[in-house]
């Protein structure tokens, strides 16, 4: 395999206050390839906590949002498909409240994206194939008293937040 399969790079900070984004390599070879989605070693992208892993598919033209948590860090990442993720600020004391972020997740912008408790998200699959995203949150889900507040998808997730349009933008 050509170059370092396994390396410990810096996540770069966004306009939003806490989301962070690993650019992600793939290192490819005659067997296939292989990328690193996060390493013990990462400590501003994995945090004190492991909670769980799944995998959300997403069908095309489908929006699945809002959605936020009050504790739980999710880290999001593309496999298959393109799949549009949507954040934005809807914590209340935050300098960066009310800020929108989208990145197109997928296997050709391998990175994965840290969504900090209080921030809105949802997903939209944008090819034409279902999309698939893995998400490796901090937190195990807990039936009997689920860490998530939800929200109409093409309204504001919130009071004083705009709402998101979901359409399709050609330039």
């Amino acid at each position: 395999m050509l170059g370092n399969p396994n390396p410990n790079r810096s996540p770069r900070t966004t306009r939003i206050d806490g989301v962070l984004v690993q650019d992600l390599g793939w290192y490819t070879d005659q067997r296939g390839s292989l990328s690193v989605l996060l390493r013990g070693d990462q400590e501003h992208l994995h945090g004190d906590r492991f909670g769980q892993a799944y995998v959300t598919t997403v069908l095309p033209g489908v929006v699945k949002a809002w959605h936020r948590h009050a504790a739980q860090t999710d880290r999001m990442v593309g496999l298959s498909g393109r799949t549009l993720l949507v954040l934005i600020d809807g914590r209340s004391g935050s300098s960066t409240h009310g800020q929108t972020l989208e990145f197109v997740l997928g296997d050709r912008h391998p990175v994965l994206v840290l969504i900090p408790p209080g921030i809105w998200h949802g997903l939209k699959s944008i090819g034409g194939t279902e999309s698939m995203v893995l998400n490796l949150p901090d937190a195990t889900y807990n039936e009997d008293a689920p860490d998530e507040e939800r929200a109409p998808p093409h309204a504001a997730p919130a009071e004083g937040l705009d709402p998101y349009d979901w359409a399709r933008r050609d330039a």
